[in-house]
């Protein structure tokens, strides 16, 4: 067996995701890449790792059993870079979180700072949707969340970060009236939804249904990015958090639709298992994250009480 250990994380991850087109991003490998590095992990074995049916691939049995034991190498050398790391007197460890798709405008400044004051930890960071970010928590397979609206059938610890703002947008091309609109508005919008798990669209449709709003499903898209994009070109409007729209109304291709009763609000939340044991990393970070939060809120977030 001449397996590396770029090998063994490269198989991992796509037992993981079930795509090699997913494990390519997720790892910031080209296609082939990925693709390449798996055939010269199969080649190194008798027995299938995995098979095609369609255009889907699985995982064969003895696939997942390689997987388990690649997990367990590759968690045994991050253990001996922790030790090295801690006989030098630094903190050392993983610290995994997932994180709703539009928290990747708020969680990377709530990091930065601690990680270069703690270079021996590690962070791994998974960005997905409301409903996968609640699935790897109740799997104890994260130290925290990030999330904007609260799970509510699992018993959690939080602390809130920062204030959450969602307008109605539209590209800059559709002439909007002076002035702030009645819910007729809705009527001549047609408006874009994220997915169905996405704690933006739960916002969305829970405010849509609690007013009567009078809307039109335009379509729907799987991201926050993929939304924003489809509004700029003029394929329709949308609900989108002001978090994810800075640079776009700054530079014109987006406006907010002035409408009563908004923005709605919410919370962002880091979120963790009630009674979860925490490494010494994550430890650190609930800690430092307690003290900073609102020096980061006010140099890095001051723009955001301008809307």
């Amino acid at each position: 067996m001449n397996y590396t250990l770029n090998q063994l994380k490269v198989f991992l991850k796509i037992t993981q995701t079930k795509s090699i087109t997913k494990a390519a991003e997720e790892l910031h490998l080209t296609q082939p890449a990925v693709s390449i590095q798996l055939k010269n992990f199969q080649d190194q074995f008798e027995i299938p790792l995995t098979e095609v049916v369609g255009r889907q691939l699985y995982i064969t049995e003895f696939g997942h059993e390689i997987a388990a034991a690649a997990e367990l190498i590759l968690e045994g050398v991050y253990e001996l870079n922790y030790k090295t790391q801690a006989h030098k007197g630094q903190l050392t460890g993983r610290l995994k979180i997932s994180i709703v798709s539009t928290g990747k405008y708020v969680m990377p400044y709530f990091l930065a700072d601690f990680l270069k004051l703690n270079p021996g930890i590690e962070l791994a960071m998974d960005v997905t949707n409301k409903a996968k970010v609640i699935e790897s928590l109740e799997n104890n397979e994260v130290d925290f969340s990030l999330v904007s609206v609260l799970p509510e059938a699992m018993t959690v610890d939080s602390i809130k970060l920062m204030q959450n703002k969602l307008y109605l947008v539209s590209n800059t091309d559709h002439k909007i009236k002076k002035g702030v609109h009645d819910y007729k508005i809705f009527e001549q919008l047609p408006l874009i939804y994220r997915e169905p798990g996405s704690g933006t669209r739960l916002v969305m449709e829970r405010f849509i249904r609690q007013n009567n709003l009078p809307v039109l499903k335009k379509m729907e898209l799987t991201s926050n990015e993929a939304v924003k994009q489809a509004v700029i070109a003029g394929l329709g409007s949308s609900i989108m958090p002001l978090i994810g729209i800075k640079n776009e109304l700054s530079n014109g291709e987006l406006q907010i639709v002035p409408v009563k009763k908004f923005p709605i609000k919410t919370n962002w939340h880091m979120i963790w298992l009630k009674n979860k044991k925490f490494s010494s990393a994550a430890k650190a970070y609930l800690e430092y994250v307690k003290k900073e939060k609102d020096n980061i809120i006010h140099s890095k977030f001051n723009w955001f009480e301008q809307y």
